[in-house]
C-alpha cells in the first residue's frame, strides 16, 4: 500500500513538473503604427513634435497594460498608407517608413490607418456652417459626382491597399498578431447644431460616411485573416456633442488639450480599454 501511495506521488509530481505554466504571460514585442487618430495630437505628454506623438496615447496605454517586454510607437499625425513605406515628412524633418519598426521578433501589430488617404478629417471640417440654411450651404450634396458619392468610391479604392499593408506587415513580422483599429463616433445623430456647428443632414451623413469607412476596415481585416478592433461602438455618447467631462473626441474649438475632432486624454484611455480588451480576448 504504501509502495503504491509513493509510485502515485511520483507520478503526480513529474506530471505538474513536467506540464508548462497554465497561466504563463505571453512576452509582448509590440509595434504600433498609424495616424494622428493613435498617435495623440496636443495629448500630453508630447514625446514627438514631429508626428504629434503623446506618451498618453492609446498604444502607449495598451503596452502598459499589457506589460510588452518591447515597445515601439512609430504613429505620426498625418500618416497615410504611403507613409507605411516612405519616409514622412514633418515640420521637424522626416520620419522613418512605419514598417521599419517590424522585425521578425514582433508579436503584436495594430495598424490605424487610411483615414487621411481618403481625406475625412478635411471632410468634417469642410461641413462645418457657422449659419444654417438657407443662408448657410449643407455640404453633402457636395461629394455626388455622376451620381456616385465620392467618400465611398474613394474608401472602396482604398481597400487592394489595406489588403497589401497586412500582407507586409505578416512579411515582416511573421510571428506576429496583427490587428486593424477602426475610428470613433465622430458625429452623433442628426448632430447637435450649433454646439458643433454641423447641421442636421451633414452630421448623418459624416456618420454614415465613417460607418461605411469602419465596414471597409473589419471586411478587409477579416479578408486578410487578421484582428479588427472597433472604436465606434464603445465611443458612442463621446463624440463631439458630448460634455466636456465626457467626450472622448474634442470639437471644432476644444476644451482639453487635442486637436479638433481628436480624441482627448479620456478618449486614449478609452481606446486603450477597447484595444486591450480585444487584444487579451484574441
Amino acid at each position: 500500500m504504501l509502495r503504491r501511495t509513493l509510485l502515485l506521488l511520483t507520478a503526480a509530481w513529474l506530471a505538474l513538473s513536467l506540464a508548462p505554466p497554465a497561466h504563463a504571460a505571453q512576452a509582448e514585442v509590440y509595434v504600433a503604427l498609424g495616424d494622428s487618430a493613435a498617435a495623440g495630437p496636443l495629448v500630453p505628454n508630447q514625446v514627438h513634435l514631429g508626428c504629434l506623438r503623446s506618451d498618453r496615447n492609446y498604444p502607449h496605454l495598451v503596452a502598459e497594460a499589457i506589460d510588452a517586454t518591447a515597445f515601439r510607437d512609430v504613429t505620426c499625425s498625418g500618416a497615410q498608407t504611403e507613409d507605411m513605406y516612405a519616409p514622412q515628412g514633418t515640420e521637424l524633418g522626416d520620419v522613418p517608413p512605419q514598417l521599419d519598426a517590424l522585425s521578425p521578433d514582433t508579436t503584436l501589430v495594430t495598424v490605424q490607418i487610411g483615414a487621411n488617404d481618403v481625406g475625412l478629417t478635411g471632410f468634417i471640417e469642410d461641413c462645418l456652417n457657422l449659419l444654417p440654411p438657407p443662408i448657410g450651404d449643407a455640404c453633402n450634396d457636395d461629394y455626388v459626382v455622376d451620381g456616385r458619392d465620392k467618400w465611398r468610391v474613394d474608401t472602396d479604392a482604398l481597400r487592394p491597399r489595406l489588403t497589401a499593408l497586412v500582407s507586409d506587415i505578416r512579411a515582416r513580422a511573421p510571428q506576429a498578431r496583427i490587428f486593424v483599429v477602426g475610428y470613433a463616433t465622430y458625429a452623433r445623430p442628426d448632430g447637435c447644431y450649433p454646439r458643433v456647428p454641423i447641421i442636421r443632414a451633414d452630421a448623418n451623413y459624416i456618420r454614415a460616411t465613417l460607418m461605411y469607412f469602419n465596414q471597409m476596415l473589419a471586411e478587409q481585416a477579416a479578408a486578410a485573416g487578421v484582428g479588427f478592433i472597433d472604436l465606434q461602438t464603445p465611443s458612442v455618447g463621446h463624440d463631439p456633442c458630448a460634455s466636456s467631462g465626457t467626450r472622448w473626441i474634442e470639437p471644432y474649438i476644444p476644451t482639453s488639450p487635442a486637436a479638433p475632432f481628436h480624441p482627448n486624454a479620456r478618449g486614449m484611455r478609452g481606446f486603450a480599454t477597447a484595444v486591450t480588451a480585444a487584444i487579451s480576448g484574441a
